[in-house]
């Protein structure tokens, strides 16, 4: 978070120059970025509205963290264009840094200081003055709870404590947009579940744009208005978590099994009740827009079958139904095995 970048100095709550408010906050167009040979971003087309949480699902490896990166301007892009807060990432990097937040996977924490001086560096390096620093820390420390520690060394603070600092020190120059890159990784369920109620609360009460990048389904699901979700460097699906289930369908038949029987799929499809069918792993998951009406008739039909049947459950559709759909793998397993 302490990078030496140069920011155009500012004083906080001032009119910032440039165009008017766009519509996006983040904008990319056909956007392609390459190491060498490699493409890590094949062509991304995204809008995210202002004022919006933007889920931006997918497995490690995929491109997620190589997009959060060019939109920051850490990174050039190789084609396409890229705006954040209605500035090109490429042709106007300096307004992009002064009018967002950046919270990366790996904290850059000064162990040594407090929590307190490390707030007051990060509002130095944006150029506000030693007042307007005193009354940012107050608002951001409201804000995220970091409590008494903030007086404490850096190294002295849990996984989760960290992970709560580096947030609040992207919000001391009261950012437009704040990116956070995995924001939860490697914490344990209560602090990723105050992270949570943190990110909603900027959100809610000041209108910040968040660009979060994830590989917990659950995240997504709970906190973004929509979701991007990208395999291969492309962007394969785009909508509201709800949407996005429902396009699977209503309901979900899944049957843990064992043997084989190459023509059973084809005997589930034909009824008339079955949406879909796919097996992969010991596992028949049949897509069905009533679980209730469809359950008795898959049952009946996995007894006529060679399969040996081992539990037979009805559920709905969750995020990696969806990814398992468009890329033929769920995406918790791609993701712990990157």
């Amino acid at each position: 978070m302490t990078d030496l970048w140069q920011y155009p100095t500012r004083s906080a709550g001032t009119a910032r120059p440039g165009p008017s408010r766009p519509t996006a906050s983040v904008l990319t167009r056909d956007l392609v970025r390459r190491y060498g040979s490699t493409v890590a971003l094949a062509g991304i087309d995204l809008e995210v509205r202002r004022g919006e949480i933007y889920g931006f699902l997918g497995p490690n490896g995929a491109g997620k963290s190589t997009l959060i990166r060019v939109l920051c301007t850490l990174l050039q892009p190789s084609s396409g264009r890229a705006e954040v807060a209605g500035y090109d990432v490429a042709q106007h990097p300096k307004e992009v840094r002064v009018r967002i937040g950046v919270a990366l996977q790996e904290a850059a924490l000064d162990q040594r200081q407090t929590g307190r001086e490390l707030l007051a560096l990060q509002g130095r390096l944006y150029g506000l003055r030693p007042a307007e620093i005193r009354r940012r820390l107050d608002a951001v420390l409201d804000l995220v709870d970091v409590g008494h520690a903030i007086d404490r060394r850096i190294g002295t603070y849990s996984g989760g404590m960290k992970r709560r600092l580096d947030l609040a020190a992207a919000l001391v120059h009261n950012p437009e947009v704040l990116f956070l890159d995995e924001p939860t990784t490697g914490l344990d369920p209560d602090s990723r579940a105050r992270v949570w109620a943190e990110v909603r609360r900027l959100n809610a009460e000041l209108g910040i744009t968040i660009f979060l990048t994830t590989q917990y389904l659950e995240e997504a699901d709970a906190l973004a208005d929509r979701v991007g979700i990208i395999a291969g460097g492309r962007l394969v699906a785009e909508d509201t978590p709800a949407a996005l289930k429902r396009s699977v369908g209503a309901d979900l038949i899944v049957a843990e099994v064992a043997g084989s029987d190459p023509g059973a799929l084809d005997r589930l499809q034909r009824l008339g009740v079955v949406d879909g069918v796919t097996m992969e792993h010991g596992r028949v998951v049949v897509s069905t827009g009533d679980g209730s009406a469809a359950l008795a008739p898959v049952a009946t039909e996995l007894q006529r079958t060679r399969l040996e049947v081992r539990s037979l459950t009805v559920r709905t559709p969750t995020l990696d139904d969806v990814f398992r759909e468009l890329t033929g793998s769920h995406l918790e397993a791609s993701a712990a095995g990157r």
